[in-house]
């Protein structure tokens, strides 16, 4: 038999039968906004170009990573990182290769991007 009586509401028994759900999510780091709504016009512009296929947001504890793949079984080609530990030394967004190299790193989103970032050329 349960003990539940008719005037227990069965969605409070079952959010007590979950402690673990009380417990607030460990901080992580992510985009804000205006630099998602950035790096997405940059993957877009890419995609409608045909360069770019895919992609993938981490948000990890100590920074955020906005990957781009050209095929996503490959490895990817952009990374561009956020890292809030590098605000005060070298600039907390970075693009780096899928090498590993780090082609240009920054305070500012915008101008970090424009390494990857190539407009239309008039020839």
């Amino acid at each position: 038999m349960s003990t539940i009586s008719e005037n227990t509401d069965p969605s409070e028994v079952r959010a007590a039968a979950r402690p673990a759900a009380a417990f607030p999510p460990p901080n992580r780091v992510t985009f804000n906004r205006l630099e998602l709504n950035r790096i997405l016009n940059l993957y877009g512009r890419m995609v409608a170009d045909g360069e770019w296929r895919d992609y993938a947001i981490d948000f990890l504890k100590d920074r955020a990573v906005f990957s781009v793949f050209r095929r996503s079984t490959e490895v990817p080609l952009y990374r561009i990182e956020k890292d809030p530990r590098l605000a005060r030394k070298q600039g907390m967004y970075s693009v780096i290769s899928a090498t590993g190299l780090i082609l240009r790193r920054g305070h500012e989103l915008d101008r970090v991007l424009l390494v990857i970032d190539r407009k239309l050329a008039v020839v």
